[in-house]
């Protein structure tokens, strides 16, 4: 299961039920994908494919939304 946070700007933004405990978002669009760490600090764990531009994008759609990303982590993993 991969429950979908939010979508914009051609990015999905979703978890993986079944993966590590450390907080964190996965990224994807047409032509790739990314982690990214929640804590200590918003940071690039991985990324497969996504331009520099990308990169730049999605940093600042998870600062944006980093209140809502928390939120359905916790309500999700129940932490």
């Amino acid at each position: 299961m991969s429950p979908t946070v939010f979508q914009e700007s051609g990015f999905r933004f979703f978890f993986f039920s079944r993966e590590e405990l450390r907080m964190h978002i996965h990224v994807h669009c047409g032509h790739g994908e990314a982690k990214c760490w929640m804590e200590p600090n918003i940071e690039l764990a991985k990324n497969y494919g996504l331009t520099t531009k990308d990169l730049y994008i999605v940093q600042q759609l998870i600062e944006a939304n980093s209140n809502a990303i928390r939120d359905a982590w916790r309500k999700h993993f129940g932490s």
